[in-house]
């Protein structure tokens, strides 16, 4: 009789218990509330009067020493197609209907206050830095790509075709350049000004300035003040900004606020869920194999496989970990060890359907075979 799920889940929950009684959860690295330094740096775009020349794409790509681009900088058809950042392209201009020849928006990493991917990041290679740049410490990454998920502006991008060395690319607001008292590269080379570089807070108060000067030009907000906490990259527009590409459901609550509970049990589940795939994949694969008995014995040994590797990755973590954040492993583990159960009980009864068809054909079989002989022998 193969296992039940309420079985199956009982064992590994037994297991966990044994485990997760000893010490409490690791911290990711969102476990504290953050609100900026206060005499950090930042860059304000002014939409109204960016001509979509390229420069500020050109100067990033020297400053970074991004290789050769496909189209040369000069090349302004690439303006007619939606573009976004890369591993190869740290920033990117795209063009917008609207007035004249349309209205020009500038992407790149806008550098939260609080940002989403030092928060996803459990190992912390991503952090807020004094200047206002989030800067990215490649000798600590692990390559798990949670930043990427977490960003809510889509940047952070992973070289995939560098299989020996990868890393997370994305703008570091010239943090280096900044540190020597330079300019970013794409704020120095901006032949109309549409990007200013400056303290923060003076570059709010430029901003609302503009906008109070001019109430008809500029929408009566400035995008990255209160968005996702606030970020250090900020825009003013004359046109809503969900217009020129931007997003405009994000609300004021810092990624931090969102994610501290659920992130920090990223380190266990990740560990825990391919033991769990594991077992499950080797039942499906021998389901034609292998008798109920066997079906059984090979769940018992995923669930012991699992239960040691769990024990393992558990006694590392231990002494990381807060007893605050028990429950939301607890409802994590318990997610994942509920979806490995449900697909070995469905492996298990479609081996049992399939085991039930193979008696029933044989049976009509030896039927149709005895027929023929009956009516011979009916006959004579």
């Amino acid at each position: 009789m193969a296992i039940s799920r309420r079985k199956f889940l009982g064992c590994l929950t037994a297991a966990l218990g044994t485990t997760t009684g000893v010490g409490t959860l690791a911290h990711a690295a969102s476990n504290k509330h953050f609100t900026g330094y206060p005499d950090s740096f930042g860059v304000l775009h002014d939409s109204t009067k960016c001509i979509g020349c390229r420069k500020c794409e050109q100067a990033c790509n020297e400053v970074n020493e991004l290789g050769k681009p496909d189209k040369p900088f000069d090349d302004l058809t690439v303006l007619d197609e939606r573009r976004r950042t890369d591993e190869n392209v740290y920033t990117v201009v795209n063009k917008f209907a609207g007035p004249g020849a349309g209205v020009f928006a500038k992407k790149q990493c806008n550098h939260c206050q609080e940002p989403a991917c030092a928060s996803a990041c459990f190992v912390k290679a991503f952090k807020k830095d004094k200047t206002g740049a989030v800067i990215y410490d490649e000798s600590l990454c692990v390559g798990c790509r949670y930043c990427m998920v977490a960003c809510p502006f889509d940047v952070p991008a992973y070289t995939y075709n560098d299989p020996l060395t990868p890393k997370v690319t994305k703008c570091t607001l010239c943090h280096p350049r900044i540190v020597e008292g330079k300019l970013p590269g794409c704020v120095e080379i901006c032949p109309k000004e549409a990007l200013i570089f400056g303290k923060r807070e003076d570059l709010l108060k430029l901003a609302w300035t503009r906008i109070s000067k001019d109430p008809d030009k500029y929408v009566q907000h400035v995008y990255g003040e209160k968005e996702m906490g606030g970020t250090s990259w900020l825009y003013i527009s004359g046109l809503p900004f969900e217009e020129i590409g931007m997003r405009e459901d994000l609300g004021v609550t810092s990624a931090p606020q969102l994610t501290s509970g659920a992130l920090a049990s990223v380190p266990i589940v990740v560990g825990l869920w391919p033991v769990l795939l594991t077992g499950v994949y080797a039942i499906a694969k021998r389901k034609d194999k292998i008798a109920k008995e066997e079906q059984e014995a090979a769940v018992k040994e995923a669930i012991d496989q699992a239960t040691e590797e769990m024990n393992k990755q558990l006694g590392q973590l231990k002494d990381k970990m807060t007893k605050e954040q028990q429950t939301a492993v607890a409802n994590e583990v318990k997610k994942a060890l509920e979806e490995a159960a449900k697909k070995a009980e469905e492996e298990a009864k479609a081996a049992e359907e399939a085991a039930a068809a193979e008696e029933e054909d044989g049976a009509t079989g030896e039927t149709d075979a005895d027929t023929p002989d009956t009516a011979g022998k009916e006959e004579e």
